[in-house]
């Protein structure tokens, strides 16, 4: 019954996303249906096939082993702090507990570095090229819209400059889902965090996030089209295009460059939740205090804190998901908490919530997916200046359709949480035992 809800919630998620379009009469239905059947064969790949959990479970496996490669550095830097709860080092010295700034976010410095030299070598490019002509071939977007969308599989704002040349002569529809699709995706950099903060609970975290960033491209552009349909003429329609990128002159420099790009953005990350977290605390204190007096006024015992108040927005959208029904509160909770705090917080509550037998096992690997994005307020931020430096000329659609790639992009990354609820049982390879 769970996973036809979840079946009930992914064309759920689509027809308010129609709803909620500019233009409903023109939207491009090829790319719902063909963007929605990639996302079943790939779900179908990863929790069905005998060989997709096996791949799968190879690619986790493979992630945790660069994960222990960059604990090297990190131990080596921070001693004691970057080791991981309940470890010792060679020296036996035992973990003095879990640091967020010294076990986590130096892997992004260790991931960056690596996707560098994946660029010099050219694997990143011939992967994003073979997601783009998927894309272009199944759905009939343009060719710098798929080259977008297949880049943020494995890239963060940066895949905007894959499309540079083409940003200033975009259409509206196209800019939309450039933004969509670098706030429902998550960069590959960023991946190691999230397996860290799951890893001790959650085994087999990395092959699903992997699938998940898979999941959402297409999941993207979907929403997107529905959210503001083509009424130009794009530029590249029906073409492939190469990404454009700049090439080091060895892999010295081009693993030097993606180190530095990395502690840039762990400085943002760092910044970022600093900023937020705090701000966040100072709304809740204003609104707890106003909350409280209409508690006492109305006799009511209502939560009056923003993550709280979007948990109870994000509740119907999280019931369809398919989570346990006893679990949709604290998910919806979670994924209220993305939306304005980032997934960090709310991907170490949800490791949380699974040590302490809080959630179901089902439930978790919806929540999981569904939370696996750059869908949140800080995000549109970034994005918006991001692409606004590049194309200056189009800062002002841009910003009009900030909000409306936020949307979509939320909405896409609930559809890959449909999507994975539509197909995760208790006996799935990839599910918790």
């Amino acid at each position: 019954m769970d996973q036809l809800r979840s079946v009930l919630g992914l064309f759920l998620l689509m027809a308010l996303a129609w709803t909620l379009s500019t233009n409903r009469r023109a939207v491009p239905w090829r790319v719902v249906i063909w963007g929605t059947m990639f996302q079943i064969v790939v779900g179908i790949f990863v929790f069905l096939l005998p060989v997709g959990g096996p791949f799968f479970l190879a690619v986790n496996k493979i992630v945790f082993s660069l994960l222990d490669s960059a604990s090297a550095g990190t131990q080596f830097l921070f001693g004691r702090l970057a080791l991981p709860p309940g470890t010792a080092n060679e020296q036996g010295e035992t973990s003095l507990g879990f640091f967020l700034a010294f076990q986590a976010l130096p892997t992004l410095v260790f991931f960056a570095s690596l996707v560098g030299l994946l660029y010099h070598l050219g694997i990143m490019q011939l992967l994003i090229r073979g997601f783009s002509r998927i894309f272009t071939a199944l759905m009939g977007i343009s060719g710098a819209e798929s080259l977008a969308a297949s880049s943020n599989i494995f890239v963060g704002v940066e895949s905007a400059l894959a499309i540079r040349p083409y940003l200033e002569r975009m259409t509206r529809s196209e800019l939309c889902t450039v933004l969509t699709a670098g706030m429902a995706t998550v960069a590959s950099t960023v991946m190691g965090l999230y397996v860290t903060l799951l890893g001790d609970v959650f085994p087999n975290i990395a092959g699903h996030l992997v699938s998940a960033s898979v999941l959402s491209a297409p999941a993207a552009v979907v929403m997107s089209k529905l959210l503001v349909p083509e009424d130009g003429r794009p530029e590249t329609a029906g073409k492939n295009v190469a990404p454009v990128s700049e090439r080091a002159s060895n892999w010295i420099e081009a693993t030097i460059n993606g180190a530095a790009s990395g502690l840039r953005l762990v400085a943002g990350v760092a910044a970022l939740l600093l900023a937020f977290l705090g701000l966040v605390h100072l709304v809740d204190q204003i609104v707890g205090g106003l909350g409280g007096l209409v508690n006492t006024r109305a006799g009511w015992s209502v939560d009056w804190s923003l993550s709280s108040l979007l948990g109870y927005a994000f509740y119907p959208l999280t019931w369809i998901l398919g989570v346990a029904t006893g679990d949709v509160g604290a998910c919806a909770r979670l994924i209220g908490e993305r939306t304005i705090l980032t997934e960090v917080p709310a991907y170490q509550e949800l490791a949380s919530l699974m040590a302490g037998g809080g959630i179901s096992a089902r439930s978790a690997v919806i929540t999981a997916y569904a939370l696996c994005g750059f869908a949140h307020v800080p995000s549109l931020a970034i994005f918006v200046g991001g692409i606004s430096a590049l194309a200056p000329s189009r800062t002002k659609d841009l910003a009009s359709l900030g909000f409306r790639g936020l949307l979509a992009a939320i909405l896409a990354t609930l559809m890959t949480g449909a999507v994975a609820g539509a197909f995760v049982s208790g006996d799935t390879i990839l599910g918790m035992k």
